[in-house]
């Protein structure tokens, strides 16, 4: 096991500037003195008055890159600590993950050591046990069911078959439907007993399928006696999403026998509540290798979700493979104390990278379909693209001052700029690869978070505006997307994007599907427009928000505290007009990455709110059950 040679403690205090200060420790654990060195630490609270620190000299900031310098002829020895003050923050810290994510020293050599770096203390602030965010639940009926069906009428039953096997003369596509659910039953639960098995036995149950014309493509009926099961159903989904109940019903009364049933008589009758029940993750500011997504993949089959959300780019890193522009996953994915790009959210002295190859791409889609998910491919453009503009230096005015705008998250520069004739050659290659990839209807473009005052230092830019009539930022940025809008019709695709795609004009609200994140109130708005909505507001179906308000708990807090109570119980529908409801498609959970730096922390911020969001897209309103989720939750694989 090896022990880092330094540490890198910290605490915020309230005082000393308007946001407050850190206070940091670095502490030399090695057996050599160190001199003429800088410390570099990553940190989503940015430093924004460079003069503001104490006892140390502001270097460079790039983003959430943050390095400084300790008072020229400092000597910092074995086993001595050096301490200094980092005030000028951009906001206060409130939670243990406010503080530096990584950090590294770059010694008098040149060489790069890592730094080990702590938990931030809140100055303060009371140390609480983990909070209790799960009540311990209470059933109505002893079914493990997730989502719950939207009728079940059923007698449990004293005992449970060991296996449920298809009945004789069963069909080659039921035959194939049942080893898709056996096997993604055996690759989230290796060790449990398999609910499902091809062959008779005589001490299971045997299951009868049959299409039924009469229901939607994505609902099921199934029936319950002693001697045999009935699955009626749709559509392949159907199917699917029927034979996944029965391997939850069957699973929960073999885990756990005192708590949970299988039915011996009754029915259930089901069908989700909305077409478009989502789960987005961002791997662009953590790369998660293919066995994670295929993964979490088949947990969304699991929990009936059918879209997965693939946000490939962002400004830390392009991870889709363009074979037209190489440089893309190069250039655009490597972050190095030595590169271009420089280490961000948790990189540190190593060199960090990591992309999909189209082979990847081709792996995964063909996965997802297999199990009725549907992956919907996202290039965030025209923000967002620090890393982009990077790898391809051509799609930047050279005319343009270098720092005459920052994004929210404190790049540079880092949108598209639309005045460029390159960017549109680009974008028309990039979509060119994307829909031999992805088969998909939607292409999700981003168009969220283009700081104000983009472009408006690029001579370029401005006689594009002059020319075209155009006025400011937004009017350029919907001049932009109604020609990327044009890119994809042309190619039989529909835009999607995030809500802010309808400022300035936006683009044609026919076939363009738009995601209100900022406010449930801007999903109604977005309706009013005419556009169809998918619902995924921050302050509810964000996963990375923090869960509760004591300083331990991890997460962001922009949105406010999200416990998953208020993530189940929050209804997307909220104040829609009955005239509008025919435009919110569904709902969707957003994994943002900056904060997910292991797997633990994954699974604690993730889970149980994305088998509630599950149920929230597949149960009706009067259907859902807090108390009964609570029981039924702790069934749920993690990745």
């Amino acid at each position: 096991m090896h022990t880092a040679s330094y540490r890198l403690e910290s605490a915020w205090q309230p005082h000393g500037g308007p946001h407050g200060r850190f206070n940091f420790c670095l502490f030399n654990l090695s057996e050599s003195t160190i001199e003429d060195f800088t410390i570099v630490y990553t940190s989503l609270t940015r430093v924004i008055d460079q003069d503001a620190c104490e006892n140390a000299t502001f270097v460079r900031r790039d983003a959430n890159y943050h390095e400084f310098a300790p008072p020229a002829g400092f000597a910092l020895a074995p086993g001595a600590m050096w301490a200094f003050t980092v005030g000028g923050l951009h906001r206060k810290a409130v939670h243990c993950t406010d503080g530096a994510k990584s950090a590294y020293l770059t010694l008098a050599t040149g060489r790069h050591v890592p730094v080990a770096v702590s938990d931030l203390m809140l100055e303060g602030r009371v140390s609480e046990p983990p909070p209790v965010l799960l009540p311990e639940g209470k059933l109505d009926l002893p079914f493990a069911v997730q989502p719950w069906p939207r009728r079940l009428d059923a007698e449990p039953g004293d005992a449970f078959p060991v296996c449920l096997y298809p009945a004789p003369a069963c069909s080659l596509d039921d035959l194939k439907a049942v080893e898709t659910v056996l096997a993604l039953f055996r690759r989230l639960f290796p060790s449990d007993h398999a609910p499902l098995s091809l062959a008779p036995n005589g001490q299971g149950r045997a299951l009868r399928l049959k299409q039924d014309a009469a229901l939607v493509p994505e609902g099921y009926e199934i029936a319950f006696s002693s001697d045999e099961v009935r699955l009626s159903f749709g559509g392949s989904a159907g199917r699917q999403y029927g034979l996944t109940t029965l391997a939850q019903l069957l699973n929960g009364a073999r885990r756990e026998p005192a708590k949970f049933h299988f039915p011996i008589a009754g029915t259930i009758a089901d069908a989700p509540r909305y077409s478009w029940r989502g789960c987005h993750l961002d791997v662009s500011r953590q790369f998660y290798p293919v066995s994670d997504l295929s993964r979490l993949i088949d947990i969304l089959a699991w929990l009936k979700l059918n879209i997965f959300h693939w946000h490939l780019t962002d400004d830390e890193a392009w991870r889709l493979e363009i074979k037209a522009y190489p440089e893309l996953t190069t250039v655009g994915v490597l972050r190095s104390p030595d590169g271009p790009l420089l280490p961000q959210l948790g990189n540190g002295a190593d060199p960090v990278g990591g992309f999909y190859s189209q082979a990847d791409v081709r792996g995964l889609v063909a996965h997802a379909s297999a199990l009725n998910v549907e992956i919907v491919p996202e290039i965030d453009i025209p923000g967002h693209n620090a890393a982009t503009l990077v790898a391809l230096r051509d799609l930047s005015d050279g005319q343009e001052a270098p720092e005459s705008y920052h994004s929210v998250q404190g790049y540079a520069n880092n949108a598209l700029n639309p005045a460029v004739p390159f960017t549109y050659e680009f974008l028309e290659k990039v979509f060119d690869e994307m829909v031999e990839l992805f088969p998909s209807v939607y292409i999700h473009v981003g168009g969220d978070e283009v700081a104000d005052g983009a472009w408006l230092a690029s001579p370029l830019a401005r006689s594009l505006m002059e020319r075209e009539g155009i006025s400011g930022t937004i009017g350029l940025q919907s001049y932009f997307l109604k020609q990327v809008k044009d890119m994809l019709t042309r190619r039989g695709k529909k835009l999607a994007g995030w809500n802010e795609v309808a400022h300035g004009g936006g683009v044609n609200a026919t076939e363009t599907l738009l995601m209100a994140w900022q406010s449930p109130e801007v999903g109604i708005e977005l309706a009013r427009e005419g556009y169809e909505v998918v619902m995924t507001p921050g302050q509810a179906y964000y996963l990375d928000m923090v869960q509760a308000e004591a300083w331990q708990e991890p997460g962001a807090s922009w949105a406010g505290t999200v416990p998953p109570a208020h993530t189940y119980n929050y209804e997307a529908e909220g104040e829609f007009p009955e005239e509008l409801k025919h435009r919110l498609k569904g709902v969707q959970a957003c994994i943002w990455s900056e904060h997910f730096l292991s797997r633990g922390y994954f699974n604690r911020l993730v889970f149980p709110r994305l088998p509630a969001i599950a149920e929230a897209a597949w149960t009706p309103r009067s259907g859902k059950n807090w108390l009964r989720f609570a029981a039924i939750v702790d069934l749920c694989p993690k990745l």
